[in-house]
């Protein structure tokens, strides 16, 4: 397996995109991997050419270290989950205080597909956009969650997977900021243009963090980073 390899989960969103300049500036080859799950969003998958199209001119090291893409087709994920990510729902509040839009495993088997090719493409780190400091409350974003499943999919596949998740203790705003970091203002600005976080798919409004309609959780959390990202400068 390749220590100097990575395999990133790019979902087209914020999160992920920072995820994958994080692993550019990190190792020498770095894949992608997006999933098609029948997402209500499911333009963040048509955000993602455009994003990797836009890395080369902000970093031109980046170039040759960025390798193929794969996207893989979870329906299954999609007809058994009863939520307003997979289903035209209200976006509300669970009895047991879990948001609707809260996938039940959803993470649990894009990090076991995930090692499944980093298996077969020889590669040893798995990078994903997980945190739990400013998130939804899935408990699949949680850290604990991440580490025990490292384990259970080492054990399972008899490899010595990392499961890198460079967000974790991140606020939205340090997301913003980590991003800059990485690749200065262009980062900012591809990842402004180019990534799609809204649950609701709207590519129509306009905004400065971005697109969407402005008022659903993923963009409340995105507006939210974004302010205090750029209060620092006031």
């Amino acid at each position: 397996m390749r220590d100097d390899a990575a395999l990133v989960l790019f979902s087209g969103g914020q999160d992920s995109a920072t995820c994958l300049a994080w692993a550019l500036d990190r190792f020498a080859h770095v894949e992608t991997l997006g999933f098609d799950y029948g997402q209500r969003h499911r333009v963040e998958l048509d955000c993602r050419a455009g994003f990797r199209d836009a890395l080369p001119a902000i970093e031109p090291g980046w170039a040759a270290r960025l390798g193929p893409d794969h996207t893989l087709r979870l329906d299954a994920l999609g007809e058994v989950s009863d939520t307003a990510l997979t289903r035209d729902a209200e976006i509300r509040m669970g009895a047991e205080g879990l948001p609707n839009t809260f996938v039940p495993g959803r993470n649990l088997v894009f990090l076991t597909f995930a090692a499944a090719l980093a298996y077969r493409r020889g590669i040893k780190h798995i990078v994903g956009g997980m945190c739990e400091t400013d998130y939804s409350g899935y408990p699949d974003c949680r850290d604990d969650t991440i580490k025990a499943l490292q384990v259970a999919l080492n054990l399972g596949m008899e490899r010595r997977f990392v499961l890198e998740t460079p967000l974790m203790w991140l606020s939205k705003g340090d997301t913003w900021r980590l991003a800059e970091q990485l690749g200065s203002a262009g980062l900012v600005a591809a990842v402004v243009e180019h990534t799609h976080s809204c649950y609701l798919g709207d590519r129509t409004n306009r905004h400065p963090w971005g697109f969407g309609c402005g008022t659903c959780p993923a963009c409340e959390l995105r507006a939210k980073g974004w302010q205090d990202f750029v209060a620092e400068r006031l």
